[in-house]
């Protein structure tokens, strides 16, 4: 008498590395996207400071791709991760961006009132709540796959052993 499975192991899922790395890319690519929306339908720059040049928001960003697949990994590499970290996984990732352009403002400028300012156009202008958004968005991924326990889908009369019917 035979107690296996008839059809055959149960899938295993997703790695943790896997869902990391995907969802990473899908966050830069949800958050260059909504930047670039907001900016097209507001007409006006995310960070809209003359003579700033683009380094607070490349390092912003960097930062806020390295928090997002820090904390990712460390919410999926458990075999069952929950949804709830993925409120702290946007919340972080959003709090690191501003953070980081805030400094790399205040490195850039030397102006304490012109980092405050970047700081305060980002989070009333809706980049901020962006990041928040993709964040959710692409941590909420990482974890369904993570969770989700599916193979690839096989008509019936696929089978691993030919001979076999």
């Amino acid at each position: 008498m035979s107690t296996s499975d008839p059809r055959g192991p149960a899938p295993v899922g997703v790695s943790a590395v896997l869902a990391t790395a995907l969802t990473t890319i899908g966050f830069f690519a949800l958050t260059v996207f909504g930047f670039g929306v907001l900016s097209v339908t507001t007409d006006t720059d995310i960070i809209s400071l003359p003579g700033l040049g683009q380094v607070p928001g490349i390092v912003g960003m960097i930062i806020a791709i390295a928090v997002f697949a820090g904390i990712l990994w460390l919410a999926v590499r458990v075999t069952r991760p929950r949804f709830r970290s993925v409120w702290t996984i946007a919340i972080l990732t959003a709090l690191a961006h501003l953070l980081v352009v805030g400094i790399a403002v205040l490195f850039v400028t030397g102006e304490f009132v012109s980092s405050l300012a970047v700081m305060g156009g980002l989070i009333t202008g809706g980049a901020s709540l962006i990041v928040l958004a993709a964040a959710a968005v692409a941590g909420w991924a990482g974890v369904a796959l993570r969770r989700t326990r599916s193979s690839r889908p096989r008509w019936p009369w696929e089978q691993d052993d030919p001979d076999a019917e």
